[in-house]
């Protein structure tokens, strides 16, 4: 089986439209701004440079842990009804009958909710790819897109 299973899932945004992110190298924290889909001020990079520690990485690389087990969670419902359907294929136009009631059940994730914390720096390079990051780090910032190192 080759089927692919895409599930939508929103993450959400602090009140200023940033998004949480983690550094796959120092494992740090920080926030981009999220751009609506197709705003021209969007930067299309194809890696990222942490604020934080200055090394880049693909840009799907920087899921927080509690960002992947709600995805995770989230998909479930649409994984158990995959595998219901599969089942109720498999024994199509035969006497034996699966239980309707199967399910691999797996828990639907509480809401993740995102405070309003850290501080907004803009780099001067690239001012429309603002980022969050903690307070005490917001003297000296890398670039998401560029890398570049500036001072807040």
């Amino acid at each position: 089986m080759n089927e692919e299973i895409r599930v939508p899932v929103s993450l959400p945004l602090d009140s200023d439209g940033f998004l949480r992110r983690e550094c796959p190298t120092c494992g740090r924290e920080f926030k981009w701004f999220s751009h609506e889909e197709g705003d021209a001020d969007a930067e299309a990079v194809d890696q990222y440079f942490c604020p934080l520690c200055g090394v880049a990485s693909g840009t799907d690389s920087w899921w927080t842990p509690a960002q992947l087990e709600y995805m995770q969670g989230v998909s479930g419902p649409a994984i158990d009804q995959l595998a219901r359907d599969m089942i109720a294929d498999a024994f199509k136009g035969l006497k034996f009958k699966p239980n309707r009631s199967f399910s691999l059940d797996i828990q639907t994730p509480d809401p993740l909710a995102e405070p309003d914390d850290m501080t907004i720096v803009e780099p001067p390079c690239h001012p429309n790819e603002p980022v969050k990051v903690p307070d005490e780090d917001a003297a000296r910032v890398h670039c998401l897109v560029c890398g570049s190192l500036f001072s807040a």
